[in-house]
């Protein structure tokens, strides 16, 4: 049976440039055996009318908050309750600041503030826009509650000789994420204990300067709250990142590798543990208690002395997890690297990712996107470029299907 079918959808279409592909979603969605419930914003209709979007929809199109027919009944909350989940195509980044502030001065926001039902978003605007630290941090607060993004993409824009991340995710790519969102394995977590580490470690060499790795927390955090949406118990063991804390999962904040390691061993047993964290292999081996000076004799000799290894202790712990998952992040022989690491690690699984390249908008680490392979004892598996989120939840999908075969 197809996932969307007999399901209800209630699609939100902003005020973009992209709200013509609103038009082929809804026709994809129906496709599907999915019921589509259509409410657009007055800026959609600058773009697409009412007419359009009811004849594909096969049914009546909402705008109005105040609307004496439609709202008789507490319309709003009505049609926030009774939809299986929320699709917004376009989300502009006005819609994404009111959805992340709370606001509900229009029909589509009261709804979407009402939403007890999972919410997927398809930004799309410029990459100027996109880029900007007031979208950024909006970004980071949808994700941090609980919201699902599929897209941007990087393209040419509607602006004359602009291209860049922006570009609202296709129709049929939107229907893979909702029928992802909405499949059956969704809550096949419930009840599990998955243990991930994110971030950077910051080993002190003074009390100002450390050595740590180029990480954002981006990826684990992703998946962390991934896990948390299927159903597990997440303790999510992160360095120093200033992304939000995803909701549903237990923070510990740590800074160094033997912090983390302590942490994640307090945090057994787990049946999943994602070992995600861009540890810092090296620390000094005498942190300084005060600010090193520059003198006559050139730099100070820095001596370094090699950091635990958090995945490998794990892998070969007494309490070892039933699946133990790592990254491993490289810059050349990518595939070798990551199948030697299998049982040298303990590991049942290497997700590996060139951090030679650069995503779409910037370098992998720190960066929205990622291309990984999956390596096992059977083989390895490549995954197109997508964004951490995407990578997280497919991911999460994986490793819910493999505990259940796992001994």
């Amino acid at each position: 049976m197809n996932t969307l079918s007999a399901k209800r959808i209630l699609l939100v279409v902003g005020g973009g440039i992209a709200a013509y592909k609103a038009l082929d979603l809804i026709r994809r969605l129906r496709e599907r055996g999915a019921t589509v419930i259509p409410v657009m914003t007055r800026a959609a209709g600058e773009f697409v009318t009412a007419l359009s979007v009811g004849a594909l929809a096969g049914g009546h199109v909402y705008g109005e908050l105040f609307d004496r027919e439609d709202e008789q009944d507490v319309g709003h909350i009505r049609l926030a309750r009774d939809c299986d989940a929320i699709v917004v195509a376009p989300a502009t980044a006005d819609r994404m600041a009111m959805l992340a502030t709370g606001r509900a001065d229009d029909l589509a926001a009261a709804v979407l503030l009402a939403a007890r039902v999972p919410v997927l978003i398809a930004p799309a605007m410029n990459p100027a826009m996109w880029d900007h630290p007031a979208t950024r941090r909006n970004l980071a607060q949808l994700e941090a509650d609980g919201v699902h993004v599929v897209g941007p993409r990087a393209g040419e824009m509607a602006e004359k000789n602009e291209a860049g991340l922006g570009r609202m995710a296709e129709p049929l790519e939107i229907v893979a994420a909702l029928e992802e969102l909405l499949s059956p394995v969704a809550q096949s977590l419930s009840g599990r204990h998955a243990v991930v580490t994110s971030g950077p470690t910051h080993e002190p060499i003074d009390p100002v300067r450390y050595i740590a790795n180029r990480s954002s927390g981006r990826q684990g955090h992703a998946i962390a709250a991934a896990l948390a949406r299927r159903g597990a118990r997440v303790t999510l063991v992160s360095g120093p990142v200033t992304i939000a804390t995803p909701a549903g999962v237990d923070l510990v904040a740590v800074e160094t590798a033997r912090e983390m390691l302590a942490a994640v061993e307090d945090a057994l047993p787990a049946d999943i543990a994602v070992f995600v964290a861009a540890v810092a292999d090296w620390r000094s081996a005498d942190a300084a208690d005060s600010k090193m000076k520059k003198g006559p004799g050139g730099p100070p000799a820095l001596a370094l002395v090699e950091n635990p290894d958090i995945l490998a202790t794990t892998g070969h712990h007494r309490a070892r997890p039933r699946l133990v998952v790592g990254f491993a992040a490289e810059t050349n022989d990518l595939l070798a690297n990551a199948v030697a690491k299998l049982d040298r690690k303990g590991a049942d699984m290497i997700v590996a990712n060139d951090v030679s390249k650069g995503g779409a908008d910037q370098g992998v680490m720190g960066g929205a996107t990622n291309t990984v392979h999956l390596v096992t004892r059977s083989g390895s598996e490549a995954w197109p470029q997508m964004t951490k989120e995407a990578v997280a939840e497919k991911l999460a999908d994986r490793l819910a299907v493999l505990l259940e075969t796992a001994p």
